[in-house]
């Protein structure tokens, strides 16, 4: 008790001390002439008593500018798209649906399709269009450090064992949708293309947007229903692996053909690319491999390690995007030249899966919601548009995905299942909607449709998985 006390009276002393020298050393300073040409802050004299209308004034100022602070903004964003994300993704679970169907539809619900449709002065407040670089920049950081899980997810011993049908199945499923994304494209060129775009542009795009296939989302269905080890399930995941290197080399490729904007510029731009990509696969991974076995050999510390690929992951996008095939292809390409380093990556999938799905991912998807404008479609030949280019999505990944398969000498089981994941888009497509979007090559009213085809072919996996396995055990 003694020794307590003296405590708080040492504290008291010491510290009420410095206080009052401080309190007199301010008193004293506020006297001393202001510097010539400035004016007091304060705005007015200490000691000089304020009215009760002043105060509140100087209050109302006071929080006024800090609910308009920038950061205010985007930490008020954040917290309605992470705690709407989870409370949607949450019902999408009930409904045996992938969370990311969840977020995705999060994400539209905040845009003007829904949120700003019947409460337009809260969607202003709280997502003014000027805090949409802030959003935008947030969710491309979330989208390579997403694209780089991607690529260590890739196993390239998995490719090499199951290459010969996985090639012919994903092959076959890019280039028939491929197809009919490029005859939609003629047909509706004329009424639906944004101006001073070229035909190439615009068809190249639709046939892309009608091609790819969601890995991440595919993977994971797969696991939750225990086809990881079935001879099925390899299939389907090394189908969709192939298929996303094939489609990302492909959109690669039209993406710098659409910004070289000659012929020219777009050999110039895919020869980089394509010595860019051989030079991370040939020898900065060889080079990769020598330093880990190098440093772990005579340091134990992970976080050099993390942070080392984290560099090379930041640089490898950085290359990318200054060549003129975005920055996603190289943080994509960064991770697959490290998928064979087992340890690293899984230390990095720990320190970046979970950042990553859980904040900055939804951010993209709200991101997404507010550039998508459902009620543009409004007149019935818009829908009967946005149907057709569904129903050909599905024609086009579905049917060439099954096909091809049986032409393989898969049991029809296994063909309808494998054409019924590849047809998965999810946040693939979504990626690649937001790219050609940023482009000017997708008009709102397009980009609207291809993201209601996205979330429907997404959203039909699961019930056309539990469908056919019901009927062919019947």
């Amino acid at each position: 008790m003694i020794k307590s006390a003296r405590n708080v009276v040492l504290y008291v002393g010491i510290v009420g001390s410095f206080a009052a020298v401080i309190w007199l050393l301010v008193v004293l300073g506020n006297q001393l002439p202001l510097p010539e040409g400035q004016t007091s802050l304060l705005g007015s004299a200490w000691g000089e008593t304020l009215s009760v209308t002043a105060v509140t004034e100087s209050i109302g100022a006071h929080f006024g500018h800090q609910f308009s602070h920038p950061l205010s903004i985007l930490l008020l964003q954040i917290i309605f798209i992470l705690a709407l994300a989870r409370a949607f993704g949450m019902v999408a679970a009930k409904f045996g649906q992938q969370a990311v169907i969840g977020e995705i539809i999060a994400g539209i619900f905040l845009g003007p399709s829904v949120l700003g449709w019947f409460w337009p002065d809260l969607t202003a407040f709280v997502f003014p269009e000027a805090s949409f670089p802030a959003l935008q920049a947030i969710s491309q950081f979330g989208l390579i450090f997403f694209m780089f899980i991607i690529g260590t997810e890739l196993d390239l011993r998995q490719l090499k064992n199951n290459s010969r049908d996985a090639v012919v199945i994903s092959h076959i499923s890019i280039v028939f949708p491929f197809f009919l994304g490029v005859l939609l494209a003629y047909g509706i060129y004329e009424t639906q293309a944004p101006k001073q775009v070229s035909f190439l542009s615009f068809a190249l795009f639709l046939g892309i947007a009608l091609s790819i296939t969601a890995f991440p989302v595919l993977a994971r269905i797969i696991r939750e229903r225990g086809l990881t080890e079935s001879p099925m399930g390899v299939l389907a995941i090394t189908c969709a692996a192939t298929d996303d290197i094939t489609a990302w080399c492909m959109l690669a490729a039209i993406i710098a053909i659409v910004k070289a904007g000659s012929i020219a510029g777009a050999l110039v731009t895919v020869g980089l690319a394509i010595g860019y990509v051989l030079l991370m696969l040939y020898v900065v991974r060889r080079l990769l491999d020598n330093w880990l076995a190098l440093y772990l050999t005579h340091n134990k510390d992970p976080r050099i390690v993390v942070s080392g690929a984290l560099l090379l992951l930041l640089c490898s996008a950085y290359t990318a995007e200054i060549i003129g095939i975005h920055a996603l292809f190289g943080a994509f390409t960064a991770g697959v030249i490290m998928s064979e380093q087992t340890e690293l990556k899984e230390a990095l999938r720990e320190k970046l899966e979970d950042i990553s799905l859980l904040v900055l991912l939804p951010v993209f998807f709200a991101y997404t919601g507010l550039r998508t404008q459902i009620g543009l479609l409004n007149s019935y030949s818009l829908w009967i548009l946005c149907g057709t280019i569904t129903f050909l999505a599905i024609l086009g990944k579905f049917g060439g995905s099954t096909l091809a398969a049986k032409l393989v000498g898969r049991s029809w089981q296994e063909s309808l299942s494998i054409g019924a994941l590849m047809n998965t888009r999810g946040l693939m497509e979504l990626i690649v909607l937001n790219i050609g979007y940023d482009l000017g090559i997708l008009s709102p009213e397009i980009f609207a449709m291809l993201v209601i085809m996205a979330l429907a072919t997404t959203f039909m996996t699961g019930p056309l998985l539990g469908g056919f396995k019901w009927y062919f055990r019947r």
